[in-house]
């Protein structure tokens, strides 16, 4: 019995030592691929083309041809974000830097067609946040779009729309709105009523023509308690 006892403690040992081992060889195969980096900020520079009101020689498409065109380009990236995810995971910075990290989140946050692999994505960015190795706020973001996107409420607030009538950003589907604001702190985001007054001005200057036309002169802001 007492030899059963010891050969199981010493398998149980060097069981527990290749499985530090492992982790170890996994941490070190994680090396910085400049290839991928620009490939991600050449797609990101599409994807925001696509995710901004057109512009240039994209004011000459008719509606029709834009909407073709901004599903053509978060199909296609969603493809080959897929690709990338299924060979590395989640980018941190370790692979591909901060910019390189960030541009793979963003597109993932476009590819709201695909919700199964927003949320795939969403479970290994969690592990590489905890590592420090990828941005909390953009995960508290990720977070709220996967929730929006499967019909349930968000968490810190990130997913607004807007009141068409006085230009005002308002918060879709919200959770506990009385303590979001801590929520926010904690991944490192500024006050819901900062955020929803910095997406408001955006979107007046974007639209300032209509609102203009409403008698809308400025941004409706809201107050700011200090």
């Amino acid at each position: 019995m007492e030899r059963l006892i010891g050969l199981l403690l010493l398998l149980c040992i060097i069981g527990c030592k290749t499985t530090s081992s492992e982790k170890k060889e996994i941490q070190k195969k994680v090396v910085f691929n400049q290839s991928l980096a620009d490939e991600l900020k050449r797609m990101a520079k599409i994807d925001q083309i696509a995710a901004y009101i057109p512009q240039g020689e994209y004011k000459k498409m008719s509606e029709q041809k834009w909407n073709a065109f901004k599903d053509s380009v978060f199909t296609t990236h969603q493809k080959r974000l897929k690709e990338i995810f299924d060979m590395h995971g989640f980018v941190g910075y370790d692979l591909a830097g901060e910019e390189g990290s960030n541009n793979f989140w963003v597109m993932v946050q476009h590819s709201d067609h695909n919700l199964d692999f927003q949320k795939k994505v969403l479970k290994k960015m969690k592990i590489e946040v905890d590592q420090k190795n990828a941005l909390s706020s953009n995960y508290g973001l990720l977070v709220d779009r996967v929730k929006i996107n499967s019909g349930e409420k968000q968490i810190y607030g990130t997913q607004i729309t807007y009141n068409l009538k006085t230009g005002q950003a308002y918060c879709k589907n919200l959770a506990d709105s009385l303590h979001v604001n801590k929520r926010r702190a904690s991944i490192g985001l500024k006050p819901l009523e900062e955020y929803l007054n910095s997406m408001t001005e955006m979107h007046f200057e974007m639209n300032k023509k209509y609102y203009t036309q409403i008698g809308i002169t400025k941004p409706n802001l809201y107050k700011i308690n200090k």
